[in-house]
């Protein structure tokens, strides 16, 4: 029988497995059972490796970059899993910057088929047992694993870190993690192990301290109050001002590390002006185009969007911003569309997941805030009219949505 191609692979997984940014919480597994069964079923991978684990809001792919990329600096072999992608699914698992190849992606779906049809797992439980079992057959140092959505009950908190890492709690995802930011923390807290450090973003103080609670319940030493070395701040390529929490977490998680792992100084500079090189983020206020300068980032809820908007107000100054703008539909968009500009001209779209939110629901949504602008079938005719019509010197921001940024992103490499 003829082997699958990529695509055919990426299509099998994507339209047989519920995959929560096509169809939402109806993908989410409120337990552990799935993923436990298969990686049973495939020697339980990673239980022969050595992890760190990344929770949080916001925030999480951002620090996992970071770690990573000091880890690579210093030589280390360092796997690093993350979610959702952008453009190409095999962003999701990388070994020192470089993608899984499609020809495990296609191996490891052939390999186990019969499990899928028994077990019938979801999309992410999928993709974190195919993580793991490629770790483990190229022998990683290390690797850094961001949690998908919640922890407690996320597929990822089946191992058993050196360190974990929560980076702050905020507002997303109530629906599935609870209607109290002290619910949301519970679930955050869920991977803190026993007698295992975790190092404590920013955040305030009814989470934190449900956070703090949970680490004393599991004896796990903790710290939330270390501050980084300004050069930090100057040395890191990714310029996002709420970069700066996240680089006071990898400073807080590099000291608790310091015992196991030699560090150096000139190295931890390095890689943080070497993060998307060594990890292929991308996303955090990323410039897609200077001319226009075209500005897009993944921040999408109240919390994320804040703070972008804070900056981008602080860059447009008297320069005409233009918003490309979408969302999926299960946000709650209107605490969110509070926090727009209204001085900006808007162009509504839709991203190109299932879930994404019709662009003449949210033009009628966002006029309820003052918000004006026409709608566009699709974010590249949304920049294909703008980069026509926009002045040089105007600015462009691209946002709502992570789906919205990686349709973008598709756009301007397309």
């Amino acid at each position: 029988m003829q082997q699958p191609t990529y695509q055919e692979t990426l299509d099998y997984l994507f339209n047989r497995l519920p995959m929560f940014q096509n169809v939402g919480k109806s993908a989410y597994k409120a337990d552990l059972n799935n993923t436990i069964d298969l990686l049973n079923a495939i020697g339980n991978p990673q239980d022969k490796m050595t992890f760190i684990h990344v929770g949080g809001t916001n925030g999480k792919g951002s620090v996992s970059s970071m770690l990573a990329s000091i880890f690579t600096q210093h030589g280390y072999k360092t796997g690093l899993y993350t979610s959702p992608h952008l453009v190409d699914f095999r962003e999701r698992i990388r070994i020192n910057g470089q993608e899984i190849s499609e020809a495990f992606v296609i191996d490891f779906t052939q390999r186990i088929k019969p499990h899928i049809e028994t077990i019938h797992p979801s999309f992410f439980e999928i993709t974190v047992a195919m993580a793991f079992d490629y770790f483990a057959k190229e022998k990683i140092d290390i690797g850094i694993i961001e949690v998908g959505l919640g922890g407690r009950l996320d597929s990822t908190n089946v191992i058993h870190p050196i360190l974990s890492v929560i980076t702050n709690v905020s507002w997303d995802h109530m629906d599935l993690l609870g209607d109290t930011l002290e619910k949301i923390a519970l679930e955050k807290a869920g991977i803190i192990k026993q007698n295992v450090p975790v190092a404590i973003g920013e955040m305030e103080a009814a989470p934190l301290q449900v956070i703090i609670d949970k680490a004393k319940e599991m004896q796990a030493p903790y710290n939330n109050d270390w501050t980084c070395e300004p050069d930090w701040i100057d040395a890191c390529e990714l310029k996002g001002i709420y970069q700066r929490e996240n680089l006071n977490t990898v400073y807080r998680a590099i000291k608790f590390l310091e015992s196991t792992y030699r560090f150096d100084s000139d190295k931890i500079m390095h890689a943080l002006s070497q993060v998307n090189k060594n990890t292929g983020l991308r996303g955090r206020w990323e410039i897609l185009k200077t001319s226009p300068l075209v500005i897009a980032d993944t921040a999408h809820n109240y919390p994320g969007v804040k703070m972008v908007m804070q900056q981008l107000m602080e860059t447009v100054g008297s320069m005409k911003l233009h918003i490309v703008w979408g969302m999926v539909g299960d946000k709650d968009r209107k605490e969110i569309l509070k926090l727009l500009p209204t001085t900006a001209a808007y162009y509504f779209t839709k991203p190109s997941v299932i879930r994404g939110l019709d662009a003449t629901i949210l033009q009628e949504d966002a006029s309820g805030y003052h918000l004006k602008g026409n709608t566009f079938e699709t974010v590249g005719k949304a920049l294909e009219y703008l980069l026509e019509n926009c002045d040089a010197d105007d600015i462009i921001y691209v946002g709502g949505s992570t789906f919205i940024v990686a349709d973008a992103i598709s756009f301007f490499e397309h």
